[in-house]
């Protein structure tokens, strides 16, 4: 086993650099999914049949393929037929944001579901449509509810962004190859990022508890 510092200062602008995409990813991934996941878990919960089957059908089929299939088949078949060639960049947040929408939607449904009916005939009773009861008083409370398991979520995607380096895009796990490719060594480029991922969801984890305890004491 060998470890070279002069290899990590070598790449150390490398690292920072994918360091900013993994996080550009993962942000990208957390705020479509969670918009993305919103929707589809409201058309999930829709009474009419073929709706509520579509969103259905859509978060079984990317719950249950692996991401990694989803971001070759984004990258090389539904962007350039998008876009006439394919991008790692777009692939790898939408591929991101598709996914995580699937466990996102799960996520919503779970806490809108954990609101009590009374609310429900409460807003009813004060003569507000469906559509601002949702607004103005199930979201708004579910969104609260399910803030951890948003947590959580963008913790996994900053560990499940590494994926996206099998389509060339340089996020940290990128110039760790890089660096394998140019040395031949295993230890110091995946040990480094090891670490930097670990520094990465410690923080957000961190970051993410405060957020809860804040809210907390807003309520």
């Amino acid at each position: 086993m060998s470890f070279s510092y002069e290899m990590i200062l070598d790449y150390a602008p490398f690292f920072m650099h994918g360091l900013l995409y993994t996080l550009l990813f993962s942000l990208c991934g957390v705020v479509f999914g969670t918009i993305f996941g919103l929707i589809i878990a409201l058309g999930r919960m829709s009474k009419n049949p073929v709706i509520s089957g579509i969103f259905k059908t859509y978060i079984g089929l990317f719950r249950g393929t692996p991401l990694f299939v989803q971001i070759l088949i984004t990258n090389f078949g539904v962007v350039p037929a998008i876009f006439g060639h394919s991008n790692p960049y777009i692939a790898g947040a939408l591929s991101l944001s598709l996914n995580a929408a699937a466990y996102i939607a799960e996520t919503f449904r779970s806490g809108i579901q954990s609101i009590s009916e009374g609310q429900r005939e409460a807003a009813r009773t004060l003569g507000l449509s469906q559509f601002d009861t949702m607004r103005f008083i199930i979201v708004p409370q579910a969104i609260k509810i399910v803030i951890p398991a948003l947590g959580n979520e963008f913790i996994s995607l900053i560990k499940d962004s590494s994926l996206v380096s099998a389509i060339s895009a340089p996020e940290i796990t990128y110039w760790a190859q890089a660096m394998n490719a140019q040395y031949y060594v295993v230890w110091t480029p995946y040990l480094t990022v090891a670490v930097l991922y670990l520094i990465l969801t410690l923080s957000a984890s961190r970051l993410m508890k405060l957020w809860e305890r804040k809210m907390a004491q807003n309520d």
